[in-house]
Parts: structure tokens; C-alpha cells; sequence
């Protein structure tokens, strides 16, 4: 059986991923239903695939001596989790634990892990490898979790440049904390 593959991004209602100032991580809009939510996806095995961009800006909380305690329960999780990282300019050893690299073509290394993995395969983030993913259709899902924060002023990183035109077949939706949405997409390439 083929593993699923689930791009999971944070956004703003505008589609930023990401933001300049000081909004706070999750914009400042994290509740205890959200976190608890974040907590349970993460509860069962799978198997992160990062970009090198993704891995290294995570990268430092991992490092001796930085207080592990300071994450949500569904960051712990996630960093306990295998990890591959796609990438052709970082070497091992990194300091995630339990963390390969593949240097291939990314499209080729998902497909080839995808039919491997006795496990789901999960990506919290990057953008650039999760456009090309995408495009090559091999998201099985999108969950995006939209705060109620329009950053147009502030906001980076939108989410879907690049990406080709998609249907999207809602799969889930669910609202935690009285306003923070998570939408599951199924997506269909369009024409």
C-alpha cells in the first residue's frame, strides 16, 4: 500500500505562511483546542519530509542545551519523529535524531517513499518542495490551517506561488478556539 502524503502550512487568511514584526508564533492565535488538535496529528507514527530551508530554521532548537520544554506538545512530537530531509547542500550528522538526507531528484525520493513507508509521511512548511510536490501530484492532501489575521503589511511566503491550478475536494474542516479554521483538502489538478 502507498503511504499517504500530507502538506501541513499555517496561513494567514491572506495566504502568507510566514510574517515580518512581532505577530508571535501562530500569529499570536493559538488556543488549547487548537494545540490539543496539533497534539493529536502528530500522536500516531509518521515520517516528516523537510526541504533544507525548512530543516535548518528548525535546526537550532534541537541544538544541547536549548530548553526542549518551551514547545508545544505537538513540536515535541514532531521533532521526535523520523525525518527525511531533502537536499543537496547539507550533510550528516544533523541534529535532528533519527534524520536521513536524500540528495536525489525530490519528486523521485517522495514517489520512491511513498511506496516504501509503512508510515504516513507528513510536512509542516516547505514551501518550495511542497509546490513542486504538488505539482507533480503527489499530495494526497492539504491541511491548511487559516488564523483570523489578514498580514498584508507584514506577511512573507505566499503559500501557493508557484503551485499549478488546482480543485480542491474538501476531505475536513473544523473550527478551534472560536476562529482558527483547519481545512483538509483532497487536491485535482484542474483541466
Amino acid at each position: 500500500m502507498t503511504a499517504t502524503y500530507t502538506f501541513d502550512i499555517f496561513s494567514t487568511l491572506d495566504g502568507f505562511a510566514n510574517h515580518r514584526g512581532d505577530w508571535g508564533g501562530y500569529w499570536g492565535k493559538q488556543g488549547p483546542e487548537f494545540l490539543a488538535h496539533r497534539a493529536a496529528a502528530y500522536r500516531d507514527p509518521l515520517r516528516m519530509v523537510l526541504g533544507a530551508t525548512t530543516y535548518s530554521s528548525n535546526a537550532p532548537f534541537l541544538a544541547p542545551g536549548f530548553d526542549s520544554g518551551l514547545f508545544d506538545e505537538w513540536i515535541t512530537r514532531m521533532f521526535a519523529s523520523p525525518v527525511t530531509v531533502l537536499s543537496s547542500r547539507l550533510t550528516e550528522p544533523l541534529a535532528w535524531a533519527g534524520t536521513t538526507i536524500e540528495s536525489g531528484d525530490p519528486v523521485e525520493v517522495v514517489r520512491r517513499l511513498k511506496a516504501e513507508s509503512g508510515v504516513p509521511l507528513r510536512s509542516h512548511g516547505s514551501l518550495t518542495l511542497n509546490r513542486a510536490l504538488l505539482n507533480a501530484g503527489l499530495v494526497d492532501a492539504i491541511e491548511v490551517t487559516v488564523f483570523p489575521v489578514i498580514s498584508g503589511a507584514t506577511g512573507v511566503d505566499r503559500i501557493f506561488d508557484g503551485a499549478g491550478d488546482f480543485d480542491l475536494r474538501l476531505l475536513d474542516n473544523r473550527t478551534f478556539d472560536g476562529d482558527t479554521q483547519v481545512l483538509t483538502y483532497r487536491p485535482v489538478r484542474h483541466g
